[in-house]
C-alpha cells in the first residue's frame, strides 16, 4: 500500500549541473563498508563470551540511517596539507553557483573556540543542492553520524529550510587528520541532513512514582530475558 502521507525534502541544483554532481541519497543507502563488514558478535575479554557488537545496536544504526546524505561533488587529492581537484564545472547561469568543491574560512571566524589554531584555515565544503523542507520543519545539518573514519568533522547547524530554501547551505568542517594523504573520493558524505519539526517544548523533571519504579524494574528484567526486545518491538 502506498503511503500518501510521506513528507518530502526537495533538493534542487542548477540545470547546468544536472548529471554532473552526485545526488543526495537516503542515509540508509550510504551505510559505510566497515559497518556492513563488521561482525554481529565479538568475544568479550571481560565477560568471556560472545556479545553483540554495535552492528546490532538499533539506536546506533538508526541514527546513521536517518535522513539524507549530501555527497562530495568530486575527488579531492590531499597531500602535505595541500588540497587539489580536477573538476571543471560549466559556467554558472542563473543562479550563479560556486565552481570549486571547497572554500575556506579565516581562522579568526572560530576565534575563542576549541577549534581555533593560529594560521590554520578552516575548510568549507560547497554544497550545490538547495534544500526545501515542508512547512514547519527545519533541517539539522551535521557530520555524517558515527562516521569517525572520515578525516574531517563537519560542524552542525540548524536551518529553517521551509523558509530559507532558495540558497545553498555550505558546510564548514574541521580537517582533523593531519596525516591523511590520498584521495577523498567523489560521493563521500560531507553532511547528513535530518528533518526536525519545529515545536514548543518544556521540560519536566521528577522522581519516579512507586508505580513508575515498578514498571521500570519489570521492563529492565524483561530486557535481560530478551536481549533483542528493543529491535523487535520498539523500532518505528
Amino acid at each position: 500500500m502506498t503511503n500518501n502521507n510521506k513528507l518530502t525534502l526537495k533538493f534542487r541544483c542548477p540545470e547546468q549541473l544536472e548529471g554532473l554532481i552526485p545526488r543526495p541519497l537516503p542515509a540508509a543507502q550510504g551505510v559505510p563498508h566497515w559497518l556492513k563488514a563488521m561482525p554481529a558478535t565479538a568475544f568479550s575479554s571481560i565477560n568471556l563470551h560472545d556479545e553483540d557488537t554495535i552492528k546490532r545496536c538499533p539506536p546506533f544504526v538508526d541514527a546513521m540511517t536517518c535522513g539524507f546524505l549530501l555527497p562530495l561533488v568530486c575527488d579531492l587529492k590531499v597531500d602535505d596539507g595541500e588540497i587539489t581537484w580536477d573538476h571543471d564545472l560549466p559556467p554558472g547561469g542563473t543562479p550563479e553557483f560556486p565552481r570549486s568543491p571547497i572554500g575556506f574560512h579565516d581562522p579568526g571566524q572560530v576565534s575563542g573556540t576549541p577549534l581555533f589554531e593560529a594560521g590554520r584555515f578552516f575548510l568549507k565544503f560547497h554544497n550545490l543542492w538547495t534544500v526545501e523542507a515542508p512547512e514547519g520543519y527545519a533541517i539539522y545539518f551535521t557530520h555524517p553520524v558515527n562516521r569517525f573514519d572520515l578525516p574531517f568533522t563537519t560542524l552542525s547547524g540548524l536551518v529553517n529550510s521551509d523558509l530559507y530554501a532558495d540558497n545553498w547551505v555550505h558546510f564548514p568542517a574541521y580537517w582533523h587528520d593531519r596525516n591523511f594523504r590520498g584521495v577523498l573520493p567523489k560521493g563521500t558524505p560531507i553532511a547528513q541532513c535530518i528533518p526536525v519539526k519545529r515545536d514548543d517544548w518544556t521540560a519536566q523533571a521528577s522522581s519516579f512514582t512507586a508505580e513508575e519504579a515498578k514498571r521500570v524494574g519489570e521492563f529492565r528484567s524483561e530486557l535481560k530475558r530478551q536481549p533483542n526486545l528493543y529491535r523487535r518491538n520498539f523500532r518505528a
